[in-house]
């Protein structure tokens, strides 16, 4: 596929990712973060939460993760340049079953050497992250 092939306003990609707790110690692991909001339920709710939250650079992780994956299956040989997201609310991950993040690509802006995502990103049909947008220009 290539830019042209698209067009503005084209919903280009739906991916769903599962989160457990399992991926939240991975994550406070791998990125030092150990805030116990993330892992200890008590915690989480003692700081208000309703349960344990997910790392909000994790669930932005999960969204450039979709927006690559579409690039290269799609054969659109390009870079992420930029990403922005605002965290809308947090993604609660509850002991039994998780969550799941659910993300929708579609076309905002388009020339012959880029493209534009807005995505849409949800848990449990809440907007997580609003608005989030990424730019990929061909190499």
């Amino acid at each position: 596929m290539s830019l042209s092939e698209l067009s503005v306003g084209a919903t280009v990609f739906t991916a769903a990712f599962p989160v457990t707790r399992a991926d939240l110690v991975a994550y406070a692991d791998a990125s030092g973060d150990q805030n116990p909001i993330h892992q200890d339920e008590a915690a989480a709710k003692a700081a208000g939460l309703p349960d344990v939250i997910a790392h909000g650079m994790y669930t932005m992780g999960l969204v450039s993760r979709a927006v690559l994956e579409w690039a290269a299956d799609a054969g659109i040989d390009a870079t992420l340049t930029d990403f922005s997201a605002r965290f809308a609310k947090p993604v609660v991950v509850p002991a039994d079953g998780g969550a799941e993040v659910v993300v929708e690509g579609k076309v905002r802006k388009l020339d012959a050497t880029s493209v534009e995502l807005a995505m849409t990103v949800q848990s449990v049909g809440e907007k997580v992250l609003a608005p989030a947008r990424a730019t990929l220009v061909l190499k």
